[in-house]
């Protein structure tokens, strides 16, 4: 295997560090949902929306924090991002009322989208191919560990101190990831030697692959989310769970999944293919639908709990591979974009899946809803590339 220098660690640590930070502040609104509906009457759909709020900032701003990392390099783009969202979630922690806390949070997802597309372009710029899938692997820890801070700090926090407490840590947490981003991070030789004078061909006009790969991608963001976003809910809800135990599962599945995120990485480097082991995860992610709207329907309290760890898993084990093969596919030059394009459509979907599963399981129950979401992944199957390709 090719030889890693030291630094691409460090920049790796950092990268981790940053996007964490970052989904902390976007994942806060989903941990306040047992808060406001359960205890302050908040009807499921308007939470839902609520916790979509930052997932829409980000959908609005992906793909210009992508294109000016792509021309300006990492350093100052998640530095100064995530400077930005500290202020905004200061902003949400002296807000008033519902309505400002969602514009806040709007506001902060967008300048969180910042961390996605630069972190991703430290992978490609300091990893060899053989290594970055394991490399991905691990920078994907970000996001559920991220999650798992949510879940660790939000419902406590926020039942003892308030909302306005909860944000005002968390701005204290951004901000000092920030300022260690700004005197740790090193733009990779890899971005510095593509240059700015570099032909860039865009990679969507060689072939479709990108294209369905961010097709999949879209599609399992569905049970994702799912999964992420009313687990908490469904555990106490259908399953009979106390609020302080669910809260604890959400946390130990997220970081459970973080290492799923590793081992499927490490092994499309053993297998020499992120597509295959990316269509095995999707067909997976029917399976642990499958079971979970079980448990559901059956009120299998201790196995439904089992049964949604490993759903967290599965249903977040593809995001490595696929942002190593549209950063593989893309090229350096299209890098930053493409992972912006990527995230994008991702978050398209995570936005919907708020309000719109949150009204589906108020129609049809847990259990319903969520064997309708298995259908999504299934529909992915198909769509997976045969064969993986590598621009640079």
């Amino acid at each position: 295997m090719t030889r890693i220098p030291p630094r691409a660690w460090i920049m790796l640590a950092l990268g981790i560090a940053a996007q964490a930070a970052g989904t902390l502040l976007v994942s806060a609104p989903v941990f306040l949902i047992p808060l406001l509906h359960l205890d302050r009457g908040l009807p499921l759909a308007q939470a839902g929306l609520l916790s979509a709020a930052p997932t829409v900032g980000m959908v609005l701003t992906l793909i210009a924090w992508g294109h000016l990392a792509d021309r300006r390099g990492e350093r100052g783009v998640i530095a100064g991002g995530l400077l930005l969202t500290a202020l905004l979630a200061l902003a949400a922690a002296v807000t008033s009322d519902l309505i400002g806390l969602g514009v806040a949070l709007l506001a902060g997802g967008a300048a969180a989208a910042s961390t996605n597309a630069a972190s991703g372009r430290v992978v490609v710029g300091w990893f060899p191919r053989d290594r970055r899938g394991l490399a991905m692997g691990i920078r994907q820890m970000a996001q559920p560990l991220g999650v798992a801070a949510a879940a660790a700090l939000v419902p406590a926090l926020a039942g003892s101190a308030g909302i306005p407490a909860t944000f005002l840590v968390i701005a204290a947490a951004l901000a000092i990831i920030a300022a260690a981003c700004a005197a740790g991070i090193r733009n990779p030789p890899r971005a510095a030697a593509s240059g700015p004078e570099r032909p860039a061909v865009n990679p969507y006009r060689v072939s479709g692959f990108l294209a369905r790969i961010h097709a999949v991608s879209l599609l399992l963001v569905v049970p994702q989310f799912a999964v992420s976003t009313f687990g908490m809910v469904f555990l106490i809800s259908a399953l009979g769970w106390g609020q302080d135990a669910a809260a604890a599962l959400v946390a130990i599945s997220q970081f459970v999944g973080a290492l799923g995120r590793i081992v499927v990485g490490v092994l499309s480097d053993r297998v020499g293919s992120r597509v295959r082991v990316l269509r095995g995860v999707a067909v997976s992610a029917v399976v642990v639908m499958l079971a979970l709207a079980m448990s559901g329907a059956f009120a299998w309290a201790a196995v439904g709990g089992v049964i949604l760890v490993i759903a967290a898993v599965v249903t977040v084990a593809d995001n490595g591979l696929a942002y190593t093969s549209v950063a593989e596919a893309a090229g350096s030059s299209w890098v930053g974009k493409a992972l912006g394009v990527q995230n994008t459509g991702q978050f398209i979907a995570a936005s919907l899946v708020g309000p719109g599963i949150g009204a589906l399981i108020t129609a049809t129950g847990f259990a319903g809803a969520y064997a309708l979401v298995a259908l999504v992944p299934l529909i992915a199957v198909p769509l997976v590339p045969r064969r993986d390709v590598h621009r640079d």
